[in-house]
Protein backbone atom coordinates (compact mmCIF):
# COMPACT_ATOMS: atom_id res chain seq x y z
CA UNK A 1 0.00 0.00 0.00
CA UNK A 2 1.48 3.73 -1.09
CA UNK A 3 1.79 6.18 1.05
CA UNK A 4 -1.46 8.42 1.62
CA UNK A 5 -1.47 11.77 -0.62
CA UNK A 6 -2.03 15.06 1.19
CA UNK A 7 -5.79 14.83 0.15
CA UNK A 8 -5.68 11.14 2.23
CA UNK A 9 -3.85 12.79 5.17
CA UNK A 10 -6.69 15.43 5.14
CA UNK A 11 -8.99 13.03 5.23
CA UNK A 12 -7.36 10.70 7.97
CA UNK A 13 -7.41 13.81 10.21
CA UNK A 14 -10.36 14.44 9.71
CA UNK A 15 -11.21 10.79 10.64
CA UNK A 16 -9.35 10.97 13.76
CA UNK A 17 -11.19 14.31 14.88
CA UNK A 18 -14.82 12.96 14.83
CA UNK A 19 -13.22 9.72 16.52
CA UNK A 20 -12.24 12.06 19.30
CA UNK A 21 -15.48 13.77 19.60
CA UNK A 22 -17.35 10.52 19.64
CA UNK A 23 -15.42 10.32 23.34
CA UNK A 24 -17.39 12.99 24.62
CA UNK A 25 -20.56 13.27 22.51
CA UNK A 26 -23.20 11.14 20.43
CA UNK A 27 -22.68 11.04 17.16
CA UNK A 28 -25.88 12.58 15.86
CA UNK A 29 -24.43 15.55 18.30
CA UNK A 30 -21.17 16.08 16.55
CA UNK A 31 -20.91 18.80 14.39
CA UNK A 32 -18.98 19.75 11.75
CA UNK A 33 -17.35 22.89 13.39
CA UNK A 34 -16.92 20.65 16.38
CA UNK A 35 -15.17 18.30 14.28
CA UNK A 36 -12.72 21.01 12.69
CA UNK A 37 -11.89 22.59 15.50
CA UNK A 38 -10.34 19.46 16.77
CA UNK A 39 -7.91 18.94 14.03
CA UNK A 40 -7.34 22.13 13.18
CA UNK A 41 -8.80 22.51 9.67
CA UNK A 42 -11.68 24.91 8.10
CA UNK A 43 -15.31 23.87 7.38
CA UNK A 44 -14.08 24.48 3.57
CA UNK A 45 -11.46 22.08 4.01
CA UNK A 46 -14.11 19.20 5.49
CA UNK A 47 -16.23 19.91 2.40
CA UNK A 48 -13.60 19.68 -0.28
CA UNK A 49 -13.31 15.87 0.79
CA UNK A 50 -16.74 15.13 2.25
CA UNK A 51 -20.08 16.10 1.56
CA UNK A 52 -21.20 15.80 5.19
CA UNK A 53 -20.44 13.87 8.69
CA UNK A 54 -22.00 10.86 7.37
CA UNK A 55 -20.12 10.73 4.38
CA UNK A 56 -16.76 10.98 6.90
CA UNK A 57 -17.86 7.85 8.69
CA UNK A 58 -18.59 5.89 5.66
CA UNK A 59 -15.33 6.58 4.00
CA UNK A 60 -13.73 5.53 6.98
CA UNK A 61 -15.76 2.38 7.19
CA UNK A 62 -14.71 1.93 3.43
CA UNK A 63 -10.88 1.75 4.35
CA UNK A 64 -11.91 -1.63 6.94
CA UNK A 65 -14.25 -2.84 4.41
CA UNK A 66 -11.65 -2.83 1.22
CA UNK A 67 -9.23 -4.73 3.65
CA UNK A 68 -11.55 -7.44 4.19
CA UNK A 69 -12.71 -7.41 0.38
CA UNK A 70 -8.93 -7.33 -0.75
CA UNK A 71 -8.26 -10.69 1.43
CA UNK A 72 -11.46 -12.20 -0.16
CA UNK A 73 -10.20 -11.06 -3.26
CA UNK A 74 -6.90 -12.64 -2.85
CA UNK A 75 -7.82 -16.10 -2.39
CA UNK A 76 -9.06 -15.86 1.46
CA UNK A 77 -12.44 -16.81 2.06
CA UNK A 78 -15.57 -14.87 3.26
CA UNK A 79 -14.68 -16.25 6.71
CA UNK A 80 -11.03 -14.91 6.27
CA UNK A 81 -12.59 -11.50 5.27
CA UNK A 82 -15.55 -11.74 8.00
CA UNK A 83 -12.61 -11.97 10.61
CA UNK A 84 -10.50 -9.70 9.23
CA UNK A 85 -13.35 -7.06 9.45
CA UNK A 86 -14.86 -7.79 12.71
CA UNK A 87 -11.23 -7.59 14.60
CA UNK A 88 -10.75 -3.95 12.39
CA UNK A 89 -14.21 -3.00 14.15
CA UNK A 90 -13.05 -4.37 17.65
CA UNK A 91 -9.80 -2.48 17.67
CA UNK A 92 -12.24 0.79 16.34
CA UNK A 93 -14.86 -0.15 19.38
CA UNK A 94 -15.97 3.35 20.16
CA UNK A 95 -16.19 4.71 16.60
CA UNK A 96 -18.28 2.10 15.74
CA UNK A 97 -20.43 1.77 18.74
CA UNK A 98 -20.89 5.74 17.89
CA UNK A 99 -21.82 5.24 14.53
CA UNK A 100 -23.95 2.01 14.81
CA UNK A 101 -26.14 4.19 16.96
CA UNK A 102 -27.54 6.41 14.21
CA UNK A 103 -30.32 5.83 11.75
CA UNK A 104 -29.92 8.80 9.53
CA UNK A 105 -30.38 8.65 5.66
CA UNK A 106 -26.91 8.20 4.83
CA UNK A 107 -26.01 5.71 8.21
CA UNK A 108 -23.26 3.98 8.31
CA UNK A 109 -25.91 0.71 8.50
CA UNK A 110 -27.51 1.10 5.10
CA UNK A 111 -23.63 2.40 3.83
CA UNK A 112 -22.43 -1.25 5.07
CA UNK A 113 -25.63 -3.04 3.42
CA UNK A 114 -25.11 -1.62 0.16
CA UNK A 115 -20.93 -2.21 0.40
CA UNK A 116 -21.04 -6.16 1.14
CA UNK A 117 -23.99 -6.80 -1.34
CA UNK A 118 -22.83 -4.90 -4.21
CA UNK A 119 -19.47 -6.49 -3.47
CA UNK A 120 -21.08 -10.32 -3.44
CA UNK A 121 -23.14 -9.61 -6.79
CA UNK A 122 -19.80 -8.24 -8.42
CA UNK A 123 -17.78 -10.90 -7.23
CA UNK A 124 -20.21 -13.55 -8.63
CA UNK A 125 -20.52 -11.89 -11.56
CA UNK A 126 -16.52 -11.78 -11.75
CA UNK A 127 -16.04 -15.62 -11.13
CA UNK A 128 -19.11 -16.88 -13.61
CA UNK A 129 -19.28 -14.30 -15.87
CA UNK A 130 -23.00 -12.99 -14.66
CA UNK A 131 -24.81 -11.28 -11.95
CA UNK A 132 -26.65 -13.53 -10.16
CA UNK A 133 -30.23 -14.27 -10.93
CA UNK A 134 -33.82 -13.08 -8.95
CA UNK A 135 -33.81 -15.58 -6.82
CA UNK A 136 -29.87 -15.81 -5.78
CA UNK A 137 -30.36 -11.94 -5.63
CA UNK A 138 -32.99 -11.84 -3.09
CA UNK A 139 -31.04 -15.02 -1.16
CA UNK A 140 -27.96 -12.71 -1.14
CA UNK A 141 -29.83 -9.39 0.02
CA UNK A 142 -31.45 -11.06 2.94
CA UNK A 143 -28.03 -12.14 3.81
CA UNK A 144 -26.35 -8.97 3.60
CA UNK A 145 -29.11 -7.46 5.66
CA UNK A 146 -28.82 -10.10 8.63
CA UNK A 147 -25.25 -9.97 8.36
CA UNK A 148 -25.48 -5.84 9.11
CA UNK A 149 -28.31 -6.55 11.84
CA UNK A 150 -25.83 -9.48 13.46
CA UNK A 151 -22.68 -7.18 13.24
CA UNK A 152 -24.60 -3.98 14.61
CA UNK A 153 -25.99 -6.39 17.40
CA UNK A 154 -22.80 -7.76 18.26
CA UNK A 155 -20.93 -4.17 18.25
CA UNK A 156 -23.86 -2.48 20.60
CA UNK A 157 -24.08 -5.24 23.18
CA UNK A 158 -19.84 -5.00 23.81
CA UNK A 159 -19.00 -7.74 21.52
CA UNK A 160 -19.37 -10.28 23.60
CA UNK A 161 -18.15 -13.03 21.13
CA UNK A 162 -15.05 -13.85 19.71
CA UNK A 163 -14.49 -11.94 15.84
CA UNK A 164 -14.11 -15.84 14.76
CA UNK A 165 -17.28 -17.39 16.42
CA UNK A 166 -19.40 -14.72 14.80
CA UNK A 167 -18.00 -15.00 11.29
CA UNK A 168 -18.62 -19.05 11.32
CA UNK A 169 -22.48 -17.75 13.09
CA UNK A 170 -22.60 -15.63 9.56
CA UNK A 171 -21.58 -18.16 8.00
CA UNK A 172 -23.68 -21.35 9.41
CA UNK A 173 -27.13 -18.15 8.60
CA UNK A 174 -26.27 -18.19 4.98
CA UNK A 175 -29.04 -19.85 3.02
CA UNK A 176 -28.68 -23.25 1.70
CA UNK A 177 -28.52 -22.00 -1.66
CA UNK A 178 -26.28 -19.12 -1.79
CA UNK A 179 -24.19 -21.28 0.68
CA UNK A 180 -24.27 -23.89 -2.09
CA UNK A 181 -22.95 -21.27 -4.86
CA UNK A 182 -20.45 -19.84 -2.74
CA UNK A 183 -18.70 -23.10 -2.07
CA UNK A 184 -18.96 -23.74 -6.03
CA UNK A 185 -17.25 -20.57 -6.32
CA UNK A 186 -14.65 -21.46 -3.97
CA UNK A 187 -15.52 -18.79 -1.57
CA UNK A 188 -16.47 -20.77 1.31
Amino acid sequence: MSAPGRSEKTKYRLAEAVKECMKTTPLEDITIKQIVSVCGLTRQTFYRNFMDRDDLINWYFNIILDESFRQMGSGKTVYDGLVRKFEYIREEHLFFSAAFRTDTQNSLKEHDFRMIYDFYRNLIRKKTGSFPDEEISALLEMYCQSSVYMTVKWVLSDMPSSEKALASLMLEAMPPKLCELFRKLELI
